[in-house]
């Protein structure tokens, strides 16, 4: 295709990125609104979570597998009709106050971003210049940044109304704005139903020298990146499920309102740390930045357990904006120089996100048996772990030698 039609598709495709985003900065406020409306304990809100990235866990192979047979644009069609159905099913949820139903709703609608992000990540690559693939991806993932500030300021004002009192148990907010979200992401589907897109060529996304010719698992920067991506998003998952609790817990008078606020300007930093670390990445190694900034993590996970009133809180706030380049960069780390591996390699890394529905489980755990700020340990495990792949484990081996993967983002 000629560049000027790579526009409307790369459109289309980074309103995904939105899409994905928006439904997840949701699922954090629906937590602690669930809590309180249908009276359940942190430990079983926490399944949320578990349904929400669980799905990814077991579609994201099969999806894979679909879009290998079937195409990038037909996969992406199915993961927006998944993303509707799970969307308005969340009405009938809300009229039998079901938090099971909620579960099931939330897996379905989550099984269509797992089909989404699998196809989404590596095709924003393909979408035109090879040389600047990695600058789209990290631009993309800016504007999943967007959605997710976006969802938690919508779900703060109709679930909570800005006041210290929740809904009184009422659940006819959830049931607007996800029949809202449902008509949206048909209409987007009917969008690209229409559009021509043009199908990817996996050799596109080899950068340097091919190593292809290996196994997969043999290739260290994929399944070492697995496991990071693993850690990092059960940490990501994890601070921001109990955001709302550390808050409202921390002693200095935050409402749910007030802290459903302060989860929207975490998730702002988030936006921020994007763009920002785009730019760094100008003159800075992206493994580089990605260490410094999940060693960051480490010290801020401590000031946060510590649990010294707003000090915390404004920890617990900064840690948003240094994860903000660890998801794309881990991705487009783990992916580097795969060949005809990378459409394998995205689903197992998707798989990955796993992390988010089994880790903060545990954190939940710790907090009901302890506290909310002692749960804050996990985080700060998996950021050590993150910044070891930043230092080593994201070097590509060739033989019997190993090179380090130069990934430039470039505006």
């Amino acid at each position: 295709m000629p560049k000027s039609k790579y526009l409307l598709p790369l459109l289309l495709v980074t309103s995904l990125f939105f899409l994905w985003g928006f439904a997840y900065g949701l699922l954090d406020v629906l937590n602690k609104h669930f809590q309180e409306t249908l009276n359940i304990t942190k430990t079983r809100s926490t399944l949320l979570q578990g349904a929400y990235f669980g799905a990814y866990f077991l579609i994201a192979l099969p999806a894979g597998l679909f879009m290998k047979k079937y195409g990038y644009k037909k996969g992406i069609i199915l993961g927006l009709f998944l993303y509707a159905t799970g969307a308005f099913l969340f009405y009938p949820a809300a009229q039998q106050l079901s938090f099971n139903f909620f579960l099931l709703a939330l897996f379905i609608l989550a099984s269509g971003l797992a089909c989404l992000e699998t196809a989404a990540n590596p095709y924003i690559t393909v979408l035109g210049n090879p040389e600047t693939s990695e600058s789209r991806l990290n631009l993309a993932q800016c504007f999943n940044g967007v959605g997710s500030f976006l969802g938690p300021i919508i779900a703060a004002y109709l679930f909570f109304g800005g006041t210290k009192s929740t809904s009184g148990g009422n659940l006819d907010s959830v049931k607007i704005i996800y029949v809202i979200i449902g008509i949206v992401v048909l209409i987007i589907a009917g969008l690209f139903m229409r559009t021509t897109l043009p199908e990817i060529n996996e050799s596109e996304i080899v950068s340097s020298v091919a190593l292809d010719k290996k196994p997969l698992f043999s290739h260290n920067n994929f399944t070492f990146g697995v496991v990071t991506q693993f850690f990092y998003v059960a940490a990501q998952v994890g601070i921001a499920a109990f955001f709302i609790n550390y808050c409202t817990e921390s002693g200095v008078g935050i409402h749910n309102g007030k802290a459903s606020a302060l989860l929207s300007i975490g998730l702002i930093l988030f936006t921020a740390g994007r763009f920002i670390g785009t730019a760094l990445m100008r003159i800075l190694a992206p493994n580089k930045l990605l260490t410094a900034y999940a060693l960051i993590n480490v010290l801020l996970c401590a000031i946060v357990i510590w649990n010294n009133q707003w000090i915390s809180v404004y920890a617990l706030m900064a840690i948003f904006f240094f994860e903000s380049i660890m998801f794309p960069t881990i991705f487009a780390l783990g992916i580097k120089d795969l060949g005809h591996h990378t459409k394998k390699a995205s689903s197992f890394i998707i798989m990955s996100i796993v992390g988010g529905a089994l880790v903060p489980v545990a954190m939940g755990m710790l907090a009901d048996k302890y506290s909310t700020s002692t749960s804050y340990i996990i985080p700060m495990v998996c950021f050590l772990i993150v910044a070891w792949y930043g230092w080593k484990g994201y070097r590509v081996k060739n033989g019997n030698s190993s090179s380090a993967v130069k990934v430039e983002f470039r505006h």
